[in-house]
């Protein structure tokens, strides 16, 4: 009898708790606040109280140069720091750099480094940097951003110096990498310079706020203690969020393992750079035939595709980059957006109505499956006849290396300044089906030493239709209401936060 009364009221509270709360898509609001009202700062005794609970996986890593599971990366921010931090708008801020020179020809920087400590008492080094940039080079979290850098070295001035093989107009963007000691790269556990530090020692794991911190600043976080709930799986977070007191999780909705919130919550949006895309084989009968790789764009529901399979946790996007990148046209954009008819038009002018293709995608990704389906019945729709090979592992590798395919839905990691030159290069990591191109890889590097060159670069790729940007996808940031204000979370850094510096001020100039 007791166990049928404990069910019963276990019953109600979910009834309640049910009731409570909107639709999964109504709470969503940049600014964080789910009522749409104006977020009131907490007092001072609020803030010296501030309760905060954050979960993790125990058992696995946080060093953040191997660890690449998000809900230990969310808590990475309070622990350790880069040489710079970005923001969600993608300005750039130092952190751990104090000064730093650029050459007359944008291709060696030297970064000079703050008097910060570790929280194991050790004194931050240029050591320490190079160390770090030389394994997060070698890590698959952040390898494809040294693409460029050719050399790391310690430089007689107690500078860390990178040498590029092309200019570059803002290196720093790339290097918000997490610094820890040298001494620490292999390990699980390494020290951070971040305002906390990881407290394992008692059967609750906790992050203590560093009272010995190098720098200061206005954090949205201002607990004295943070403690830490073991995960075990995605549901069991998701419960503990509703039940357990656990009260802010970073979780994935376009993920097949994502566990539905279903109680009141504050919830932000969380970049984190993944991008989706259509790419064409160059051996496509049918998409050789002129018009329609270029007009492969306008076939695309993008917005459709956000709203029904990644419930708005991503962006349209109709060029190769994260609509937030300040040099993402809308302009431009709106001329490669969605236009079924206009795709019909170029299908029927090339002769091609009623033709076959092959449309691949990786199986070992269900949602990528379901999405490459409805892009299917949509090209079905405007006059072709769609074939999906579902493929996994090897199957898919080598389908993609010997382009079995006349189209394929792929996914990648953009880096943060949206560099595409792993599309266009010869040998380029990510020029399946033969989308290399010699004027797209240099409109790349063109980009790079001058921003206000990626006009020219989207227009080329889109015109050509070299790629057919789809989305980028971001991660959500549910927290119980009031626990946190003016979250502000950016790309990999959900707890976001200034220090008063900027650029300007920290580059040296030739005189200096």
């Amino acid at each position: 009898m007791k166990k049928l009364l404990i069910a019963a009221l276990c019953i109600l509270i979910s009834v309640f708790l049910l009731s409570a709360c909107g639709s999964q898509e109504d709470p969503y609001v940049p600014t964080g606040n789910a009522l749409g009202e104006e977020a009131v700062p907490p007092s001072a005794t609020e803030q010296q109280d501030q309760s905060l609970t954050l979960t993790y996986y125990r058992e696995e890593s946080l060093n953040p140069l191997s660890c690449s599971d998000f809900t230990n990366r969310t808590i990475m921010p309070l622990l350790y720091q880069g040489l710079f931090a970005v923001n969600r708008d993608y300005e750039v801020e130092p952190i751990l750099c104090k000064n730093y020179r650029i050459s007359p020809d944008m291709k060696t920087y030297t970064f000079y480094v703050e008097a910060a400590t570790f929280s194991d008492g050790s004194q931050l080094t240029a050591q320490d940097v190079a160390a770090t940039l030389q394994a997060a080079k070698e890590s698959d979290v952040y390898g494809g951003r040294f693409l460029h850098i050719t050399e790391i070295a310690l430089t007689e001035d107690g500078g860390v110096q990178l040498v590029l093989d092309t200019p570059y107009e803002n290196l720093p963007i790339l290097l918000d990498i997490p610094i820890i000691p040298a001494k620490d790269i292999g390990s699980t556990r390494p020290a951070g310079t971040g305002p906390y530090y990881l407290d394992e020692s008692g059967d609750v794991a906790r992050l203590r706020k560093r009272s010995d911190w190098w720098c200061t600043s206005d954090l949205v976080v201002t607990a004295s203690s943070i403690t830490l709930l073991e995960a075990e799986s995605n549901i069991q977070i998701r419960d503990n969020f509703q039940f357990g007191g656990l009260n802010l999780v970073c979780a994935d909705p376009g993920s097949d393992k994502f566990a539905d919130f279903r109680c009141d919550f504050e919830l932000w949006n969380c970049e984190n750079g993944i991008f989706l895309y259509l790419a064409c084989s160059a051996d496509s009968e049918v998409f050789s035939k002129e018009g329609m790789r270029a007009a492969l764009t306008h076939a695309i529901d993008r917005d459709h595709l956000t709203e029904e399979y990644y419930r708005s946790f991503a962006q349209s996007a109709t060029l190769p980059a994260s609509p937030n990148f300040p040099y993402y046209n809308q302009n431009l954009a709106a001329k490669y957006g969605y236009d079924s008819e206009k795709f019909t038009a170029a299908v029927n002018a090339a002769g091609a109505a009623g033709s076959e293709v092959i449309l691949l995608v990786n199986s070992g990704d269900s949602l990528r499956v379901r999405v490459a389906r409805a892009i299917g019945e949509m090209l079905t729709q405007c006059g072709l006849k769609v074939k999906m090979s579902e493929l996994s592992g090897s199957d898919y590798t080598y389908a993609i290396q010997t382009r079995q395919f006349d189209l394929y839905l792929g996914q990648t990691v953009l880096s943060p300044n949206m560099d595409l030159s792993a599309f266009f290069h010869t040998y380029g990591a990510l020029s399946f089906g033969g989308i290399n191109d010699v004027t797209a890889y240099t409109l790349c590097l063109e980009s790079l030493a001058n921003y206000g060159n990626y006009y020219s670069l989207y227009k080329y790729v889109m015109e050509n239709g070299l790629l057919c940007p789809v989305l980028v996808r971001s991660y959500g940031v549910y927290a119980t209401r009031g626990v946190v204000t003016d979250l502000t979370p950016a790309r990999d850094n959900v707890f976001c936060y200034s220090v008063g510096k900027n650029m300007e001020h920290a580059l040296l100039r030739e005189s200096e």
